[in-house]
């Protein structure tokens, strides 16, 4: 019975073939009502309220529950179940099919305070059939330390569904600890994106508003790592033969990346908190160096400048920069049918910018391209298996919305 259950919540997909054959900045006009989701061919989704967007959206929105200082979003593979993390460190789970709703147990204990508790979750992008041991979960969080610090971990385990509103994770050990761990709460970043190949971990690690550390290569404060799928340093990276945690780097010099994900291409991009002003969109690229905190297209918070990317050329420039920020949470490229002319364009959360930034992109080039306005602050974006949006609201009571055509 249990692992009918599994397979029904994680692997609709497969039991339905077997039926058929049998808050800071940053990181801290009239309106027009969207046509209900059900409209023009697109299906509802059960128990969604329909939202009033602001201006000329080309969205309509459906509500489908609040939550508590959500931070990140994530469908499982050859499912129609969209995981929600907490900050706190909760977890839920929406069966967009159903509209049914579920928690999940077995969670780390986090240090939860500032930026950060619970952060990502994601799920292996091949591993969509079913099978009794359930299926591979990761999760990043942030851990206490000694003397009043914390650093940044991510952990993997197996996710498994007893019942279709209850879930676990079984085993979930620590495969990955920022070092070193410092004071302060902010900016953990711990993104995670894998490689197409589904070789490869990649993850973020922010700079803890330490500055100088992400220019040093005997440390994960500030960087991207490249990681093999149990969390080791991965064979190739730029910085292998300095040894210690440089194994891991992929690229330095980073500040706060909220957003990282890989293009049609197969390259990888970060969506980059800047300070005051400056924020960016980076091609993320082997053994790079993106000069935080020696240059930036923006001023430090007391209004202290920063040399401009323009004038220190060994560092790499964003190919995107914004000036007043817009401060980016999730993002994604996105590949789905319902906005075919979308198709390879990054979609962005806006915190502060309360909006969804959409970037063309072309190749190693990009452009923003539009900016729609949701009057909340949006922390995370994740695309549904039929080409929908689903976008969650930051803070407390975070709503989480489903965008379809308006």
């Amino acid at each position: 019975m249990r692992t009918t259950i599994l397979a029904a919540l994680l692997f609709p997909s497969a039991l339905l073939a077997a039926s058929c054959g049998g808050a800071s900045p940053g990181d801290s006009a009239p309106t027009s009502t969207g046509t209900p989701a059900g409209a023009q061919g697109v299906a509802a989704i059960p128990g969604g309220e329909r939202v009033s967007l602001p201006g000329n959206s080309p969205f309509a929105a459906t509500a489908h529950g609040s939550f508590a200082e959500p931070w990140a979003l994530a469908v499982a593979p050859g499912t129609q179940t969209l995981f929600i993390t907490e900050k706190a460190g909760t977890m839920k789970f929406v069966d967009t099919a159903t509209g049914r709703t579920g928690t999940v147990s077995g969670l780390p204990r986090v240090d939860y305070g500032g930026q950060g508790g619970l952060g990502d979750v994601a799920f292996l992008p091949g591993e969509s059939s079913a099978q009794v041991g359930g299926r591979t979960i990761y999760l990043t969080w942030v851990e206490a330390g000694e003397g009043d610090t914390r650093g940044a971990a991510m952990g993997r385990g197996m996710l498994q569904c007893a019942t279709a509103t209850a879930c676990s994770i079984e085993n979930l050990q620590v495969i990955w600890r920022q070092a070193p761990k410092v004071t302060g709460r902010g900016h953990f970043s711990h993104r995670i994106a894998f490689s197409p190949d589904g070789q490869h971990l990649f993850l973020a690690a922010g700079d803890r508003q330490k500055l100088t550390p992400a220019q040093d290569l005997s440390n994960t404060i500030g960087k991207v790592l490249r990681l093999n799928l149990d969390g080791t340093p991965a064979a190739g990276n730029p910085f292998a033969d300095r040894g210690g945690v440089s194994r891991e780097i992929w690229t330095f010099g980073n500040r706060n990346i909220y957003g990282l994900d890989f293009d049609e291409g197969g390259r990888l991009w970060g969506a980059e908190h800047g300070p005051r002003g400056g924020d960016e969109l980076n091609l993320l690229e082997r053994g790079n160096n993106y000069g935080w905190p020696l240059v930036s297209n923006g001023v430090h918070y007391d209004r202290d400048p920063i040399p401009d990317h323009s004038t220190r050329l060994e560092f790499t420039p964003p190919v995107v920069s914004w000036t007043p920020v817009i401060a980016p949470g999730g993002f994604l490229f996105y590949s789905g049918a319902m906005w075919p002319e979308w198709q390879g364009d990054a979609l962005i959360a806006g915190l502060s910018s309360e909006a969804l930034i959409r970037v063309d992109m072309a190749g190693e080039s990009a452009s923003e391209a539009g900016r729609y306005s949701f009057g909340n602050r949006l922390r995370d974006i994740a695309e549904g298996p039929d080409g929908s949006l689903w976008i969650i609201e930051d803070g407390e009571g975070g709503r989480l919305l489903r965008l379809t055509p308006n």
